[in-house]
């Protein structure tokens, strides 16, 4: 095929000032479709000719062209970066929170755990994702800040997989929710019978939610009627964190069985299992929260990695040295 010589004015571009620009039949397309020269192209067999030129205003930058490539380039990667530090930070909160249930003996928690092992179970399930989404938020900003394309494929397919795994953990935590109420009220059943207030972990952690919420045995204080030493005790003996302190009395112990000086006990006239479901509900508010937030940031880091891996696969190719 014959090239055609195209003289072409132009100015402020890489060329010299009224410099011919020689134009093959696919350059001149991009030209036409890149820039704000209208032409009208005939061809006759092999030769491509230009039969008029309509408009002829126009800059052709290459420079400007390729500055605006890599801005949006640029602009992909740092925004890549921002999501993957935060979804690092949000990876940590998952971890603390985690490492709390693990290791928590002031709150109910602990009285779950001593007795559940799906409880402790779900804390390392925890720990685990926390820690992947600290891994894979760390893998993000290096695969982004330096471009390397098998950084940014790893971590587009983890989090992938971190996704399918949360969505699917919520599932099944949704439909069990009946289970798991069910679970709670045989385990707190189990401490209150066991009972002995020896500073066992259970014990210390019951009385404190007796204590702090007002509360006395798990659906009123005739579950204490089940406790082994109550029940065997020829004296009327209580648990002293239920003590109702607006009754006057003897000033009330923080744990252990106290002995009534009369067969009503003075102790508070409500269970705790609404103060506790109403506490879970809350911190699962709280948890549904944290796991909605990493999942708009896994989706929008994947969305991103996807853009940043091709745009950095074109430039690899645009990039072939000339001679």
């Amino acid at each position: 095929m014959l090239f055609m010589i195209a003289a072409v004015e132009e100015t402020d571009s890489i060329l010299g000032e009224g410099e011919r620009l020689a134009c093959g039949p696919a350059y001149i397309k991009e030209l036409v479709r890149g820039s704000g020269l209208r032409l009208i192209l005939t061809t006759h067999g092999t030769r491509l000719r230009v039969t008029s030129v309509v408009h002829f205003s126009f800059h052709i930058s290459l420079k400007k062209l390729r500055d605006m490539g890599k801005g949006c380039i640029t602009a992909t990667k740092y925004f890549l970066f921002l999501f993957n530090l935060i979804f690092f930070i949000f990876g940590a909160l998952i971890l603390g929170f985690g490492l709390w249930i693990l290791l928590d003996n002031q709150s109910f928690i602990a009285v779950l755990q001593e007795h559940s092992t799906s409880l402790k179970v779900g804390s390392y399930i925890l720990i685990g994702v926390g820690s992947m989404s600290m891994l894979m938020g760390f893998l993000g900003c290096i695969g982004a800040i330096y471009e390397i394309r098998c950084l940014l494929g790893l971590y587009f397919t983890c989090l992938l997989l971190i996704l399918i795994a949360q969505l699917t953990a919520g599932v099944l935590i949704y439909f069990q929710r009946d289970l798991l109420k069910s679970e709670m009220s045989n385990i707190v059943s189990r401490i209150i019978v066991d009972y002995t207030g020896q500073n066992r972990t259970t014990d210390v952690a019951w009385d404190y939610i007796q204590r702090t919420i007002h509360c006395c045995g798990w659906t009123g204080p005739g579950n204490w009627t089940e406790n082994t030493l109550i029940r065997n005790s020829s004296q009327p003996l209580y648990p002293c964190s239920c003590r109702n302190v607006s009754l006057p009395g003897v000033d009330q112990k923080d744990g252990g069985l106290c002995e009534s000086l009369s067969p009503e006990w003075p102790v508070y006239s409500t269970g705790c299992v609404a103060s506790v479901e109403s506490w879970l509900l809350n911190n699962s508010g709280v948890i549904l929260g944290v796991c909605a937030g990493v999942a708009v940031i896994e989706l929008l880091g994947m969305i991103l990695s996807m853009c940043l891996c091709k745009s950095v696969h074109q430039e690899d190719y645009t990039k072939v040295p000339k001679y």
